[in-house]
């Protein structure tokens, strides 16, 4: 078995018993950079949504390429901002899982549009994933460092969806049916 088709059977089950949006608690204490860092890793929404934008960017190839991340980080910044202000977003964990899901199923189905529907779909999503990010921003410390770790980190999951786009056509779609799946798994509270 290729080492491509042994990590989509160890994604898949692991997808599938994804739960709820769990990086959101907004209890505990967070400060600065490591934990702005840490933040994106600390929920399987996040890093399935964030590797997902990699690899549907690198299928797209061209100028989507860097823009279609890039403007999820931009977003993701703005919809950090608005939380960190107070401003209201409804329905943030049911725009994140279904970020999941719509990113995965792009995956899925290989679909090319022009970078500017790719950039405004991320920069959609990415609103609610900085939101979330933003809940968990400490008041006290350094907000500043807080969004650069969890910048950052998002940029590094972007690249690793980039990078993991070489294992082959079929190993992404199966990545992406199981994004999906783990998506739909969170929509409907599993």
């Amino acid at each position: 078995m290729s080492p491509a088709r042994t990590r989509t059977l160890i994604l898949i089950p692991l997808c599938l018993f994804a739960g709820a949006a769990s990086a959101h608690t907004g209890h505990h204490a967070v400060a600065g950079f490591s934990s702005g860092f840490g933040h994106p890793f600390s929920g399987l929404d996040h890093l399935l949504a964030m590797i997902a934008v990699g690899l549907w960017a690198a299928q797209q190839g061209g100028r989507a390429l860097w823009a279609v991340p890039a403007a999820f980080v931009t977003a993701m910044l703005a919809g950090g901002a608005l939380a960190w202000m107070n401003l209201p977003l409804p329905h943030v964990e049911t725009g994140i899982a279904a970020s999941v899901l719509v990113l995965g199923l792009l995956v899925a189905a290989r679909r090319r549009w022009g970078a500017a529907i790719g950039m405004a779909i991320a920069a959609g999503f990415a609103l609610f994933h900085g939101y979330a990010h933003g809940l968990e921003m400490p008041q006290a410390s350094s907000p500043a460092l807080y969004a650069a770790g969890f910048t950052l980190a998002t940029a590094l999951l972007h690249v690793a969806g980039i990078a993991a786009s070489r294992v082959g056509r079929r190993a992404i779609q199966g990545a992406g049916v199981a994004i999906a799946a783990s998506g739909a798994a969170m929509l409907l509270g599993f």
